[in-house]
């Protein structure tokens, strides 16, 4: 464009020139005149357009070198920014780092509350005479009970309790969605105790708050550690039914999901059938107030299909965990009978979309074979738990030293629940 103007202009030029020395030659003066004017003419034309051409230049120049300092002026001010912005950033991170490692004080001492809870009346069994008659049965069941609670007293006081997890997979693809999540206590030996060995004795002596404890403080801290590694795998974590009515532990539960309601998609409270099913109202109230921060719950070791839906769903239940044979024996096994005597018009491959209606999920645990699979898919069952799918396998030592509390925590757990049965 810029070339096309300068050639429009150099022809102007030579035009105006030309009609200066004909007007010269015509009038009169002569051709030499003429030729003269012209070329004079030319040369004025070429100087004012040198004149005219250098200042627009020297204007355009003084403007660019204005837009390049405005143009270093903002990026000036960019960097300032974002170098502010970094230093934000970098105080931010500290300062989380600081509140993350102040919250998990903060969890710790809580929880030191929470497991103060235990030891009254273990030291005072096993400080008490034993019966006189040592070789009568009634003897022999006294020490066995005492060298129990000595036993689970020294597992908890030296913190030999390990987190077992479990998959729970999706179906048909096999993959792991859910954990659940076991206590084990290990005795002096480190042989492994399995809880029909210890649950009976330690409920009757209220260790199985404390016990729970355990469990809801590592199983947070698993999930929490799993999320580090962006895998979105939600917990089973089994809760019983004498936690959810203790009037001393159960505020202080509470208190500790409250500040940690950011696991409520995570973390899956689960009861056995005959403990939902012997929930009173304090039980009931305290598990609406674990489903109104968000927290949900499931059934297992279910032991008949013909379930109260709707309580289900009032009481936030999620999930409910059957035996694969048991679901196999009273659905595919009925000889096109109802599943669940209220609702006889449902058929037996309808049971799974039944529960989903309700808002609960059907999950088959103690899969053992892959028959069973074949039966469990077609019963349109999602989910499966079992040996197939892996059996309940301890967690790393490291990781488990992660998830510990401190050294006194179980002490002044024990401490306390000394106190509580001796004032309680």
């Amino acid at each position: 464009m810029r070339t096309l103007t300068t050639i429009i202009l150099f022809c102007f030029y030579v035009f105006a020139a030309m009609t200066v020395g004909a007007f010269l030659w015509r009038a009169g003066l002569g051709a030499g005149a003429g030729v003269a004017a012209t070329f004079g003419s030319l040369g004025l034309f070429f100087a004012g357009h040198g004149l005219v051409s250098g200042r627009l230049a020297r204007v355009a120049l003084t403007r660019e070198v204005e837009q390049v300092r405005e143009a270093h002026r903002l990026l000036a001010d960019a960097l300032e920014s974002t170098q502010g912005a970094l230093t934000e950033l970098a105080r931010a991170i500290e300062t989380g780092a600081l509140s993350s490692n102040e919250a998990l004080s903060d969890e710790v001492r809580m929880l030191e509350t929470l497991i103060q809870q235990m030891s009254h009346s273990i030291d005072a069994r096993l400080s008490a005479p034993a019966p006189a008659a040592v070789d009568s049965h009634e003897g022999r069941r006294h020490q066995q009970s005492n060298a129990l609670l000595s036993t689970i007293h020294d597992a908890l006081s030296e913190n030999r309790v390990d987190l077992y997890l479990q998959p729970v997979v999706s179906l048909p693809q096999r993959r792991t969605i859910f954990y659940e999540s076991f206590t084990r206590l290990r005795d002096s030996t480190d042989r492994v105790m399995m809880p029909a060995e210890y649950l009976s004795a330690a409920e009757g002596e209220g260790l199985v708050p404390a016990i729970d404890n355990l469990l809801l403080f590592r199983c947070a801290q698993i999930v929490r550690r799993l999320a580090k590694q962006d895998r979105k795998v939600g917990v089973f974590c089994n809760v019983a039914l004498t936690s959810l009515g203790d009037e001393t532990f159960f505020p202080q539960f509470l208190d500790f999901l409250s500040e940690n309601r950011d696991l409520n998609q995570a973390l899956i409270f689960e009861l056995g059938q005959a403990t939902f099913d012997a929930r009173g109202a304090i039980e009931a109230r305290n598990m609406a107030r674990l489903a109104d921060l968000g927290f949900r719950f499931s059934l297992d070791k279910v032991q008949t299909l013909d379930l109260d839906f709707a309580d289900l769903q009032r009481s936030d239940v999620k999930f409910i965990k059957v035996a694969a044979d048991l679901l196999i024996e009273q659905l595919l096994d009925l000889d096109g009978a109802a599943p669940t005597p209220a609702m006889r018009d449902i058929r037996a491959a309808d049971f799974a979309a039944l529960t989903r209606r309700y808002g609960v999920e059907l999950i088959a645990e103690k899969v053992e074979s892959e028959r069973q699979i074949v039966d469990i898919l077609e019963l349109d069952v999602a989910m499966g738990q079992g040996h197939l799918f892996g059996e309940p396998r301890a967690i790393k030592e490291a990781v488990l030293a992660e998830t510990d509390p401190p050294a006194d925590f179980l002490r002044s757990t024990l401490r306390s629940a000394e106190q509580r049965r001796r004032f309680g």
